[in-house]
């Protein structure tokens, strides 16, 4: 029997995971220019899909447009509430190839945008536009496959953990600044102000929130991994125990962490992930001094 969590090793995938974050950070800039603002940059994640990944339907004036990484057919769709439809291969073709075809292929479906062309914060990725990355190509089908699987299963044990707060959340939603899948929940309280930060972290982090996520590994953690954090942080929680037993804490990050591999091969990794998210927020909760009682969803 296949596991709904398969091994994926950084180290295996890190081209095509560089080629596809940075496809993810074309479509996301998109959305990013074209979606009405929301409240905490609620406008600019994907969404996990049936398919893959998508941006779910944004509204355009009186119009409508979605635009859906296929990870069945390695494309992505971008469809118009006309019905038109435009398909842009993923396998064999750049960065700079990508960018070109997908904001041409917006125009034939009514929506002419202009975008800041450019990486976001992927330190080890340096170059100036996403026009210059001919030599981001590498597209392994059943690399990104395996990833999508990940995601599909991360994604129904987030989506359960979802379910019992009753307070403001966020969806369950992937970021393509990181491409971590994440959750955030909030107190409704303020946060301290903080007068030397950019406009993004003004406005993600202007009340006080709990944020959960999964990632695929970066330059400071060479594999997938689970993590929690408090803002603002709040160095006392590191104290408290965490569920399963191979979760830990890292101070120098401020976060709670649980490596996928730990659990991947557990009898129950769904259990594990929200033991994991569980104790991480009632940590964080107490620390916080939220109001756990008036949060919690009556059975």
């Amino acid at each position: 029997m296949k596991t709904p969590y398969p091994e994926l090793r950084l180290s295996d995938w890190q081209h095509t995971k560089d080629t596809l974050h940075l496809f993810l950070q074309v479509v996301g800039k998109i959305r990013l220019k074209l979606h009405p603002k929301n409240n905490h940059w609620w406008h600019v994640p994907f969404y996990v899909s049936v398919n893959g990944l998508t941006t779910g339907p944004i509204p355009v004036g009186h119009q409508l447009v979605e635009m859906e990484f296929n990870f069945h057919d390695h494309a992505l769709h971008i469809v118009s509430n006309s019905g038109d439809q435009v398909v842009v291969h993923l396998a064999d073709i750049s960065v700079a190839e990508f960018l070109e075809h997908t904001l041409g292929g917006l125009k034939q479906v009514g929506f002419d945008v202009d975008i800041v062309a450019r990486p976001y914060d992927i330190p080890h990725i340096d170059v100036e536009s996403f026009a210059e990355c001919h030599d981001y190509d590498t597209y392994n089908k059943a690399q990104v496959e395996t990833m999508w699987k990940i995601l599909v299963s991360v994604n129904g044990a987030f989506q359960a953990f979802r379910g019992q707060f009753n307070g403001k959340s966020t969806p369950v939603h992937l970021f393509w600044h990181h491409f971590d899948l994440a959750l955030t929940w909030f107190s409704g309280k303020r946060a301290p102000e903080r007068p030397n930060v950019s406009q993004v972290e003004r406005e993600a982090y202007s009340h006080e929130v709990i944020s959960f996520g999964f990632w695929f590994g970066d330059e400071n953690l060479q594999e997938p991994a689970f993590y929690a954090y408090g803002f603002p942080a709040i160095d006392s929680v590191y104290q408290d125990a965490l569920q399963p037993a191979e979760a830990f804490w890292n101070p120098d990050g401020g976060m709670a962490l649980l490596k996928y591999n730990d659990i991947r091969t557990k009898d129950n990794p769904h259990m594990a992930i929200l033991q994991f998210l569980e104790s991480s927020y009632q940590a964080y909760a107490q620390h916080m001094d939220w109001d756990m009682d008036a949060f919690k969803v009556e059975s």
